[in-house]
């Protein structure tokens, strides 16, 4: 019955390419709003993983969580140096990490920063050492990757957050690698982390802890008070030791100071919120386009069996069962709908796979094509089933015609 089905299908070829084509974008549609939703929350979980709230300059908390979070966007400024000790002395703070941006290598963002971050998200050496001194770089395994960049080999930082190698260098201030970490699937995997004390050397900023230009009188000379003046941070990631911290401290910073506290989980609720709108109705499309293809499958079966109600009548003459006729009919319905999940399943794949390859924040943001999900299965039985009930109706029309006067027509 499988060889007959296909004869059949290929005796109306393009018919039978259209109704693929249609279940398979379909199909793909689905796929690749799945796997976007899907990777983009996983990414955005475990890139924030142990980061309860950070703390930066006033202005957008999406803006702040993005860029000192996600390393996505740029920061929405500098905050005080002071504002790391001061968050650490608050009851119920478990760790306030410092981070300075500004720089890059390669479109890779350097990072000043403390050995507390990596560890924060599990990051672990795969070869050298923890940076230490100034000017001293471990890099993610994405930056060694595709750059090449080995142990003990010298580079230049670039201005801004996305330099190429056409840009602005500070060739003056080389730094040097002595750590490669290993991959974690975390936003840490493509930074270049240093020490906060690099970052303001590289920009001609004097660390505030080293004692220059003081004047006899022990206080600070008006030249070192205007080199000190730059020592700021991008921002803060603060991880709460208790349940108080959470509920007292980001109102009270946003309330009483300067600055802006935002919570990662808030705000990428909402980031997800607003995407999911739209995300809904290209679903709704897409689900409204399987429903299509499977009405135009059931059309196409249709016109296609009272074309051969004469080969349906004499293959009930020759001792065909009702089974076999049934199963002979909803066979092309399921090679139909085979034939286009696979297709789709392929087309969904593949268009994620060339988005990540050519957009870089994709890629930056861990979209990956090779990647599987449990709902995937479901698109593909939902398609199977639609193909198998668009062919059902019809033949158990077949089934209902009168054998004698089908062949007594067909003569």
């Amino acid at each position: 019955m499988i060889g007959l089905s296909l004869a059949y299908l290929r005796d109306r070829g393009l018919n039978t390419a259209l109704n693929i084509l249609l279940l398979a974008l379909s199909v793909a549609s689905l796929v690749i709003l799945l796997l976007f939703s899907s990777q983009l929350e996983n990414r955005f979980d475990k890139d924030a993983q142990g980061i309860d709230m950070v703390v930066g300059a006033k202005g957008s908390p999406l803006q702040l969580i993005l860029s000192s979070v996600y390393h996505v966007d740029i920061p929405t400024g500098n905050v005080p140096l002071d504002t790391v000790p001061l968050l650490r002395r608050q009851l119920g703070v478990a760790e306030a990490i410092p981070l300075a941006l500004g720089d890059s290598f390669r479109s890779f963002r350097i990072v000043g920063t403390e050995p507390a971050y990596p560890a924060l998200l599990g990051a672990s050496l795969a070869g050298g050492r923890m940076f230490a001194a100034k000017m001293e770089a471990v890099i993610g395994a994405d930056v060694a990757a595709r750059t090449g960049a080995k142990l003990g080999q010298r580079f230049v930082g670039g201005h801004g957050m996305s330099s190429g190698d056409d840009g602005p260098k500070h060739e003056e201030t080389p730094f040097i690698v002595v750590g490669r970490l290993k991959p974690t699937g975390t936003v840490i995997d493509r930074l270049i982390l240093t020490r906060v004390e690099s970052v303001w050397g590289v920009h001609g900023i004097a660390d505030p802890g080293e004692d220059h230009h003081a004047d006899h009188q022990g206080g600070e000379s008006e030249e070192a008070h205007e080199e000190h003046a730059g020592a700021d941070v991008t921002a803060v990631l603060v991880r709460f030791g208790s349940p108080i911290a959470a509920v007292r401290l980001p109102g009270f910073i946003n309330r009483q100071t300067n600055l802006q506290a935002a919570v990662p989980a808030v705000e990428v609720s909402r980031l997800l919120a607003l995407v999911g709108v739209g995300l809904d109705a290209v679903r709704a499309f897409a689900v409204l386009l399987m429903l299509t293809a499977g009405l135009s499958i059931f059309v196409a079966l249709l016109t296609a069996l009272k074309e051969r109600e004469g080969d349906m009548a004499m293959l009930r003459v020759i001792g065909a069962s009702r089974a076999a006729i049934i199963g002979q009919v909803a066979s092309e319905g399921l090679i139909l709908a085979s034939a286009g999940a696979t297709l789709g399943l392929l087309l969904g794949h593949g268009v994620i796979g060339m988005a990540a390859a050519s957009i870089e924040q994709l890629r930056a943001l861990g979209l990956n094509a090779f990647a599987f999900h449990p709902g995937e299965a479901l698109i593909v039985a939902a398609a199977l089933g639609i193909g198998l009930i668009a062919a059902l109706i019809p033949a158990l029309r077949v089934l209902k015609t009168d054998i004698a006067e089908t062949l007594a027509n067909a003569r």
